[in-house]
């Protein structure tokens, strides 16, 4: 279930007009660097503005009381203002005053597997972009490529239509290295198989509910060594987290990872949403059908670290994680034309089952 592209994360909302600013009026944002030099956001060196080099840092274009807001696209590490802040609240309220309908929340929630087949069938291949992104948030997939990484599995869950796994495998060098992509969507799934670089010596396609009872076809507990979760988690119902968490556990390696990201809270996306499409706090439905949620960082941490059932064996204990990093990646793009800002909030991170690190 690839619910992000690249089109969805840069949307522009113009009917956010209350939230103009006059050109020239700044936000502030403190550039933690404060050295008194020329701060990396203004050298215009795109090796600062455009690339990402700490997967927890999230960019370097800082925001400061001198800079013009229109003068980029985006800014990194913006905190959202008062005026979006009160906006945000007063959306939120129509939201709960007009959820979605009873028979409506059965529809949706009952098959939704339904829905995301319909969105691959009407969305191609080519409507998504690759993210080649990926490798600079998370180094560690330029590391498994290399020649001599060794045996690695990494299972993909909701590997959309490919745009993660087919980026990773084309600058792969590492001959051990096999790819289990799996999505909810059977339709997902046969648009990855029909790609032409689709090859079962490295990668393995199969629909898989990442909150049922069974695990991927071709893996068996204990055997992956990485977990990706790009905008996956977000399409379960709560109800779900804790059975897809479980399933995750099982399938790692101990020490093994899961690479995390996600909407976070008072993203745009989420403050957008019109009326008839709550389903519950911070919980929607979009207008194809497919839902979406918006995590809190705490909430997150509860989720992927907590024990929520506990008995006299050992075995049958809810597992749980450690955080290794958990970061709120914010973001101020701008439409400089109309002068109209637009906040995007992601979080991002990497949780570890306990045990050993993978050799």
């Amino acid at each position: 279930m690839d619910v992000s592209s690249s089109k969805q994360e840069s949307v522009a909302i113009p009917d956010l007009s209350t939230l103009t600013l006059a050109a020239g009026e700044a936000l502030v944002a403190t550039d933690p660097a404060q050295t008194g030099e020329t701060p990396p956001h203004l050298s215009h060196d795109p090796e600062n503005n455009l690339k990402r080099s700490d997967p927890f840092q999230f960019g370097s274009r800082y925001l400061s009381e001198k800079d013009n807001v229109f003068e980029f696209n985006a800014w990194d590490h913006v905190e959202t203002d008062d005026t979006y802040k009160e906006y945000a609240e007063q959306q939120y309220a129509k939201q709960r005053e007009a959820p979605v309908s009873d028979f409506d929340k059965t529809r949706f929630n009952s098959d939704p597997a339904k829905w995301w087949n319909n969105f691959y069938k009407n969305n191609t291949a080519n409507f998504f972009k690759d993210r080649k992104w990926l490798q600079q948030e998370f180094p560690i997939l330029t590391e498994v490529i290399k020649p001599d990484a060794g045996k690695i599995t990494l299972l993909e869950v909701g590997a959309g239509a490919g745009n993660t796994a087919f980026p990773i495998l084309s600058h792969n060098q590492n001959p051990n290295l096999k790819i289990h992509a799996c999505d909810f969507s059977k339709k997902a799934v046969e648009v990855i198989r029909e790609n032409e670089a689709y090859d079962t010596k490295n990668i393995q396609a199969d629909v898989w509910d990442a909150a049922g009872d069974d695990l991927p076809p071709g893996l068996e507990p204990g055997t992956v060594d990485f977990v990706l979760m790009i905008f996956i988690f977000s399409a379960l119902s709560p109800s779900q987290w804790k059975q897809a968490v479980q399933n995750i556990y099982k399938l790692l390696k101990p020490g093994g990872e899961v690479l995390f990201r996600d909407y976070g809270r008072g993203d745009l996306a989420q403050v957008r949403f019109k009326k008839g499409r709550y389903l519950e706090e911070n919980f929607y439905i979009r207008g194809d059908g497919t839902r979406v949620y918006f995590f809190e960082k705490d909430e997150l941490i509860d989720i992927w670290t907590g024990e929520t059932a506990r008995t006299e064996s050992v075995e049958e204990r809810v597992p749980c994680f450690e955080v290794v990093d958990l970061g709120v990646d914010r973001r101020l793009l701008v439409n400089r034309k109309k002068e109209l800002k637009m906040y995007r909030c992601w979080l991002q991170g990497r949780f570890r089952k306990h045990g050993e690190k993978p050799a």
